[in-house]
C-alpha cells in the first residue's frame, strides 16, 4: 500500500510539473469545431508524467527491496521500460509536431517488438473447454511465429484501443487504472501469487489514479499522444506478465474494444478511412444523446468495474460467456445511441 500511495502522490507532483512546461513550449491541446469541444487550450504531454512516477517507484522497489524479481526477471522489465520511454518520446514528438500516422504506427511496432525481444511472452493460453493451448511449437530461432504474433497484435490493439478511447475527461485514464487493479487482485490472489506483478499492477494503477485527480472532468491536463499509447501498452504488457490475463483486460476494456469495431466496421461501410477521426464512438454519442460527461464517465467506470470483478470469480468459458453478452448488449446500445437525433 505504501508503494500505491507513493505512485499516487508522485504522479499528481508530476502531473503538476509537466502542466507547466507544456504550457512554458506551447505543447497544448486547442479546442475545433470538430471531436475538440473542451472549452479552453489544455496542456498536454499527461503521459510522461504517469511514465515518471511509475518507473520511478518501480526502480525503488527494485534496488532497494526484494519485492521485484522473482516472477519477472529484469531483462523483461528493462525492455518494457525501453519500449514505453520509445513511446512516450514519440507522444511528445507528435503533440508538439503532429506525425503522420504512419510514423506512429512504424515507432509502436518497433517498440512492442523490443518488449517481445526482451522475453516478455506467452507460451501456452488456457482452452475454454478444458485443456491448454501450446503456441510455441512453431518457431524461427527465438521467435515463437504463433504465440509472439499473438503478443504483438494484442499490445498492439490495446494501445490503439486506448488511444481512441481518449475522448472525454479522465475516461482512458479511469478504464485503465480499473484494468491494472483487477490484474492486481487477480495476480495477488492464492491461485497464481504473482507478488512482483501484483506490486508493478498496483503500482501503475496508483501512476493512473494520482494523474486522473488533475484529468477528470473538467480536465486541468490531457494524456496527450504519449499517454494514451502508453496506457494501452502498459495494460497489455500487464496483461501478457501476469499469465496471459487476456480474459480480464478484455472484460474491463470490452466496451471500447467493441465500440471501435462497431465504428471501423461503419467507417468501411461507408466507404471512409478507419483513420479519420469522427464523434462515432459511444462515448461521444452518450454526450451528444444528451449525457454529460461525467455521467458517460462513470458509466463507463461502472460497466469496467462489473465486468472486471467477474474475471475474479469466472472460469475461462464463463469469462467468454460474459464477453459475448457484453458484445450483444453494446450492439443493441450501439443501434439504439445511433438512431438519436444528436443533441449537438
Amino acid at each position: 500500500m505504501t508503494y500505491f500511495l507513493a505512485s499516487i502522490l508522485l504522479s499528481l507532483l508530476a502531473s503538476l510539473a509537466v502542466m507547466f512546461f507544456a504550457k512554458k513550449f506551447g505543447i497544448i491541446d486547442r479546442p475545433d469545431a470538430g471531436r475538440k469541444r473542451h472549452g479552453r487550450a489544455v496542456p498536454l504531454l499527461g503521459g510522461f508524467a504517469i511514465f515518471v512516477s511509475f518507473w520511478a517507484v518501480v526502480f525503488y522497489s527494485l534496488n532497494f527491496t526484494n519485492l521485484i524479481g522473482q516472477n519477472l526477471p529484469i531483462a523483461k522489465l528493462v525492455g518494457v521500460f525501453v519500449g514505453g520511454l520509445i513511446l512516450i518520446i514519440l507522444g511528445i514528438l507528435d503533440d508538439k509536431y503532429n506525425l503522420s500516422y504512419q510514423w506512429r504506427l512504424i515507432v509502436s511496432a518497433i517498440a512492442i517488438l523490443l518488449v517481445i525481444a526482451s522475453g516478455v511472452g506467452i507460451d501456452k493460453i488456457t482452452n475454454p473447454l478444458g485443456g491448454i493451448w501450446y503456441l510455441d511449437f512453431v518457431r524461427l530461432g527465438n521467435f515463437a511465429v504463433i504465440a509472439d504474433t499473438l503478443v504483438f497484435a494484442w499490445i498492439f490493439g490495446m494501445m490503439y484501443t486506448t488511444k481512441i478511447l481518449d475522448g472525454l475527461d479522465g475516461l482512458t485514464t479511469g478504464i485503465v487504472a480499473i484494468g491494472a487493479l483487477m490484474v492486481y487482485l487477480i495476480a495477488s490472489g492464492e491461485r497464481w501469487h504473482q507478488s512482483d506483478v501484483a506490486l508493478i499492477a498496483l503500482i501503475f494503477a496508483g501512476a493512473c489514479l494520482g494523474f486522473l485527480i488533475l484529468n477528470f472532468y473538467p480536465a486541468k491536463i490531457f494524456l496527450g499522444e504519449s499517454g494514451s499509447l502508453f496506457l494501452g501498452f502498459m495494460l497489455g504488457v500487464l496483461a501478457v506478465i501476469s499469465g496471459g490475463k487476456f480474459a480480464t483486460a478484455l472484460l474491463v476494456m470490452a466496451v471500447p474494444i467493441l465500440d471501435l469495431i462497431w465504428v471501423i466496421a461503419s467507417r468501411l461501410r461507408h466507404g471512409k478511412s478507419i483513420a479519420d477521426g469522427d464523434r462515432r464512438h459511444l462515448h461521444f454519442r452518450l454526450v451528444d444523446a444528451g449525457l454529460t460527461q461525467r455521467q458517460a464517465v462513470l458509466l463507463y467506470y461502472l460497466i469496467a468495474i462489473i465486468f472486471g470483478i467477474t474475471t475474479i470469480f469466472l472460469q475461462s468459458l464463463g469469462k467468454i460467456t460474459v464477453l459475448l453478452a457484453l458484445g450483444f448488449l453494446i450492439l443493441a446500445v450501439e443501434i439504439y445511441i445511433n438512431k438519436q437525433p444528436a443533441k449537438l
